[in-house]
């Protein structure tokens, strides 16, 4: 579901020696011909004006709350195994680990599973890839962790995952050379890239993709985009579709689409805008008659924005063999516990807004955005599956890297949030999107939507109308993870040009979304 912000803005800030590093490979590269230069570029590219400034920045902010929980557990379990080392008991735990957490992970499973990893703790060195002050990103001995803490005191850990990297892949299936697919004008950077971060990473498919110039033409105006994208859009897949059969990663395979699949919820929803049957700014019960939310007066807009205050679905019932009744699922009333008017990113939130998009249209979730955004725009090679038997053969396995480095695969199930994570799509249809979306609505509302709505939340994002904008403000994205699935639809603000990134692993795309930034979306 939707993930961090893919920026490299502040305060998303790495750490001084990542930057470092950054700035010394970039000169290696030939990007720059002094290292004096790559940094400096470096500190613009993080919205400020030189070096000594973002090193002043950087370490005035190296504590975190999700990385100074991370620094506990290091400190803390870096003995486990050793004769005078001892547990945590239930009381410490709660100190540091929020009820949900412990709630899914007992802590008895908790202790174990940390503690097998003791010896990476005790020897490895942490870096900071990215860090705000809820979320940490950060690598330590080939295993990537995300931390995300809570956002009120005590600001105990919420969620905490190990995804081991590139250095860890022992599996056999993975040989060379590497498949790769191209269509269209892919700029030269875009292999190298491919090829990089799918080392980097640990992965098994990368699709990335990229376009230019509107694809929709006049609004409703069906099939304009599909002969103009053969010429504008371009794509590059590298992997496997699925190991055990061998199968090489084409243009056609589809992929799931958790987090961009929003774009597609929050542009049929503004349509309803668009054609004056819905308001911004009426309170959503009034358009909702299967589920209501708790606070009658939160606003469509504030659904759009993230602004909202609705509940997420608890972490475990995230995943279904059908798509079930959203009433039944969440039940008829929506909790809405959060703050208003600042962003908080909420799945449950997206939810209900598919939810309004049925009420509204009379028809089921899946196939009003089909009529109103997948049909009009052409997307041809995207789908809504109902149940886990639906995705068809054309689809790639997703996969889990165990941290003995082989991959494991994902069994194919279906988000219970539809609305959110639901979509399965390819490269180009999803750049479509990108492209085209724009054409469905009147100009105003389509700079709207582009626009930030809310003052910014704990992580420092900016949203839109559903649209979740850097703090820098050039591009905006879509994006999200699940435990098959990374996906990412970025676009630059002042003229659609697009990108698009697909893995069949769950793996934050950071890295990937700041090159082809640098390469692609801004201007040579």
């Amino acid at each position: 579901m939707p993930g961090p912000p893919n920026s490299r803005s502040l305060p998303g800030r790495p750490n001084l020696r990542h930057l470092k590093l950054e700035a010394k490979r970039r000169v290696a590269a030939g990007e720059f011909p002094t290292l004096h230069e790559a940094q400096a570029a470096v500190a613009r590219e993080h919205g400020l004006p030189n070096w000594a400034v973002l090193k002043q920045q950087v370490s005035e902010n190296q504590g975190t709350h999700a990385l100074d929980q991370l620094r506990w557990i290091i400190s803390r379990f870096a003995g486990a195994g050793e004769p005078d080392w001892t547990a945590p008991a239930d009381d410490e735990l709660n100190q540091h680990f929020d009820e949900r957490f412990l709630a899914a992970i007992a802590p008895p499973a908790l202790i174990a599973t940390i503690g097998r990893i003791a010896s990476d703790l005790r020897d490895g060195e942490l870096v900071v890839l990215r860090q705000t002050p809820l979320q940490a990103y950060v690598e330590l001995n080939g295993v990537r962790y995300i931390a995300v803490a809570e956002a009120d005191p005590p600001y105990r850990l919420a969620g905490l995952r190990g995804l081991p990297a590139g250095s860890r892949v022992r599996d056999p299936r993975i040989t060379d050379p590497v498949p790769v697919r191209t269509q269209g004008p892919v700029p030269a950077e875009v292999a190298d890239i491919a090829e990089q971060a799918f080392a980097e990473l640990g992965l098994t498919a990368l699709a990335l993709a990229g376009g230019a110039g509107g694809a929709g033409g006049a609004r409703g105006a069906r099939g304009a985009g599909r002969d103009q994208d053969t010429q504008t859009t371009w794509i590059l897949t590298r992997g496997w579709a699925d190991l055990d059969r061998g199968e090489p990663l084409d243009l056609a395979h589809r992929f799931p689409v958790p987090g961009a699949t929003g774009l597609v919820t929050a542009t049929a929803v503004l349509t309803l805008v668009a054609d004056g049957t819905i308001s911004l700014d009426h309170p959503a019960n009034q358009h909702l008659t299967t589920i209501s939310l708790a606070d009658d007066t939160i606003t469509v807009r504030e659904l759009l924005s993230h602004a909202a205050g609705v509940a997420d679905p608890d972490p475990g019932q995230l995943y279904a063999d059908a798509v079930p009744d959203l009433s039944q699922f969440l039940g008829p009333v929506i909790a809405c516990p959060g703050p208003r008017g600042t962003v908080r990113p909420s799945n449950g939130g997206i939810a209900v807004l598919g939810q309004l998009l049925a009420d509204v249209t009379g028809l089921s979730y899946a196939d009003a955005a089909t009529q109103r955004i997948l049909n009009p725009l052409n997307l041809d090679d995207s789908f809504f599956p109902a149940r886990a038997a639906d995705i068809g053969s054309h689809a790639v396995t997703g996969y889990h890297l165990t941290l003995e480095g082989r991959f494991e695969p994902v069994p194919a199930r279906i988000p219970t949030l539809q609305a959110v994570a639901g979509l399965w799509s390819t490269g180009a249809d999803l750049v479509r999107l990108g492209l085209g979306w724009t054409s469905l609505l009147p100009g105003a509302l389509a700079h709207e939507a582009l626009s930030p709505q809310a003052d910014p939340g704990p992580s420092g994002a900016r949203v839109g109308l559903g649209w979740l904008i850097p703090p820098r403000g050039e591009v905006a994205t879509h994006a999200g993870m699940t435990l098959d699935a990374t996906a990412a639809v970025t676009t630059r603000i002042r003229d659609q040009r697009t990108h698009v990134v697909l893995t069949s692993r769950l793996i934050p795309v950071n890295t990937i979304e700041a090159r082809l930034l640098r390469t692609w979306t801004n201007p040579s």
